[in-house]
């Protein structure tokens, strides 16, 4: 298969492999760390992988020149993948704040949203900003939690993982930015920087859900 020309979708790409690397690797570090099955890990893996499977469709998205259709159709699942998997980072975050029985009663309707997002992005073509929205609203609420439960002392790793959002919402905030760019042996534009920073959030969440 033949690259695309263009040097910052090129880059782009790459930074998706990092990201979806680390993705993948947090999933199944979390799975090796759990010293029994537990949907809480579950619901956190599935997150992470989701986020892993987007990550490697976007950069055949971004590094590969394919057929329009070809192209229409990673798009989707970029989306749908991503819209499944905030979905499913609120439920974790519902487990941990106020346990599984919550959790189990948000699960539905978080998967219904999830899917409506989705179905928005398709009758409204180029709204990706709507999942910039949504995932930003999902963090703002986390956030909230997870310094909630830092404070009170009620889970370990929660500072970390308020940490982890924290960065997570500064790559949200990055994304939108049109024109931003940096140099630093390759020219890297704002999908770039967003999926790095990203990066970040993934390990110090890791942290944290290590010493939960």
């Amino acid at each position: 298969m033949k690259l695309i020309d263009s040097r910052t979708e090129r880059t782009t790409a790459a930074t998706d492999v990092i990201l979806g690397a680390a993705a993948a690797g947090a999933g199944i570090y979390l799975h090796l760390l759990a010293r029994s099955s537990s949907w809480r890990i579950s619901l956190w893996s599935w997150s992470f992988g989701l986020i892993a499977l987007s990550a490697a469709c976007g950069a055949a998205y971004h590094g590969l020149a394919l057929p329009e259709a070809v192209r229409k159709a990673l798009w989707q699942a970029v989306t749908v993948c991503l819209g499944m998997a905030i979905s499913l980072f609120l439920v974790a975050v519902v487990y941990d704040a106020a346990g599984a029985d919550a959790a189990a009663r948000a699960f539905p309707l978080m998967l219904a949203a999830g899917l409506s997002i989705f179905g928005v992005s398709r009758m409204l073509p180029g709204l990706f900003l709507v999942f910039i929205l949504y995932e930003a609203l999902a963090l703002l609420i986390a956030f909230a939690v997870y310094l909630w439960l830092a404070a009170s002392g009620t889970l370990r790793g929660a500072g970390w993982m308020a940490a982890g959002i924290a960065v997570s919402l500064i790559a949200a905030a990055i994304q939108p930015v049109k024109r931003l760019r940096v140099a630093c042996v390759w020219e890297i534009d704002r999908n770039g920087i967003f999926h790095l920073v990203q990066v970040i959030g993934i390990v110090l969440l890791c942290v944290g859900l290590s010493r939960a």
